[in-house]
């Protein structure tokens, strides 16, 4: 079976799908690798260090999108690629069908059997697959960075022949992966951090990392049976801003990261409680992406309101493409690993990974 890597072509876009070392581990498997010329370069991964693996590089992207039977991407492939793409091919690639309906439709005009790594199932086998928790975890970090370079004072506590200076007071919104790593990085730099959640099962994991978790009495089930957490009630929502607008109060820095799997992401710091922040304050939005947790977040913009500077990344692991990538490829090629068999696809439906995950097959958009 012959596994194709084409460049990654969006915007901003400079992480790669494969990364040399496990291309290397997949040509042993038995795989034929094909690598487009300059894929990997980027996240500074070579042409030569793939050639070193045991993998083909072709110098064009029509040469891998025409003769490969899988293609791993991160971003989808725009509508000219789609028609230089292998008729009946696969794609395994990390998006979610229903802000991509126009490809997928074009890529089930082209019988392609579509993967979307975004849907696969909280589950223990699904782990190594896990590609929203590894790059959850690099932009988590890289929003504390922003923030440090953004914000106008030092992170940690500082006894100077100046006097003392007070540690930054650090506030993460949401205790998923980002939200994590940001309370871990924050820590590491000499905040103080404190942390919100409407999940109470998380006060344990964000006391360990040396954070103060505050809660609110949510009053009603906050998490789904996956996890994660879920859209509350409007009158749990209304008390839910009054809180956080308390808690912003006195932040320096606010990362926010919470979302709901498949929905807009809540809002969670309104134009007020914005305006009540000290000038100064620094707010980074992860999920500027599916609407914000700011009412003020632009995406991919700096706002700055009543001096409180918003940022809005987005597709900020990106930002970091080297550690993106090994953990994306190592991600990516277990999913491979357990869809192929024998050399084909192994498109059984009845298995909670392949049938959560399948976009497109046999010129039918499945989800989306």
């Amino acid at each position: 079976m012959k596994i194709g890597v084409p460049k990654e072509t969006a915007e901003n876009e400079r992480r790669v799908a494969l990364t040399p070392d496990v291309a290397g581990r997949l040509v042993k498997a038995g795989f034929t690798v094909l690598v487009e010329h300059g894929a990997g370069e980027s996240a500074s991964f070579t042409d030569e260090a793939y050639k070193a693996a045991g993998a083909t590089v072709a110098g064009k992207a029509a040469e891998v999108l025409s003769q490969s039977d899988v293609l791993l991407k991160l971003q989808l492939p725009g509508a000219a690629d789609i028609k230089r793409c292998r008729e009946g091919a696969a794609l395994i690639a990390l998006f979610q069908p229903a802000a991509e309906r126009d490809a997928v439709t074009r890529l089930a005009a082209r019988k392609m059997t579509v993967f979307s790594l975004a849907l696969l199932p909280r589950i223990t086998r699904a782990q190594p697959m896990d590609v929203l928790s590894s790059q959850a975890t690099v932009a988590g970090y890289k929003a504390v960075l922003l923030a440090a370079g953004a914000a106008g004072r030092l992170f940690p506590m500082l006894v100077t022949a100046a006097g003392t200076l007070p540690p930054a007071r650090v506030l993460v919104l949401g205790a998923g992966v980002a939200g994590l790593q940001a309370i871990a990085t924050a820590r590491r730099l000499g905040a103080v951090v404190s942390a919100f959640d409407v999940r109470p099962a998380v006060k344990e994991q964000v006391e360990s990392l040396g954070a103060k978790f505050v809660a609110m009495d949510i009053g009603e089930q906050a998490e789904t049976a996956g996890g994660y957490a879920k859209q509350l009630s409007e009158e749990t929502h209304r008390r839910e801003l009054a809180f956080i607008a308390q808690q912003v109060k006195d932040a320096d820095v606010v990362i926010s990261t919470a979302a709901i799997p498949g929905k807009r992401a809540p809002v969670l710091i309104t134009a007020e409680a914005v305006r009540g922040m000290r000038p100064g304050a620094v707010i980074v939005d992860l999920a500027a992406e599916t609407g914000g947790n700011c009412e003020l977040t632009e995406p991919d913009a700096e706002v700055v309101e009543g001096g409180v500077t918003i940022l809005g990344p987005r597709n900020l692991a990106s930002a970091l493409p080297f550690h993106a990538s090994q953990m994306y490829a190592r991600n990516i090629s277990s999913f491979l690993q357990y869809a192929v068999k024998d050399g084909a696809l192994r498109l059984d439906f009845d298995d909670e990974i392949i049938r959560d995950t399948c976009v497109t097959h046999a010129g039918e958009v499945r989800k989306g």
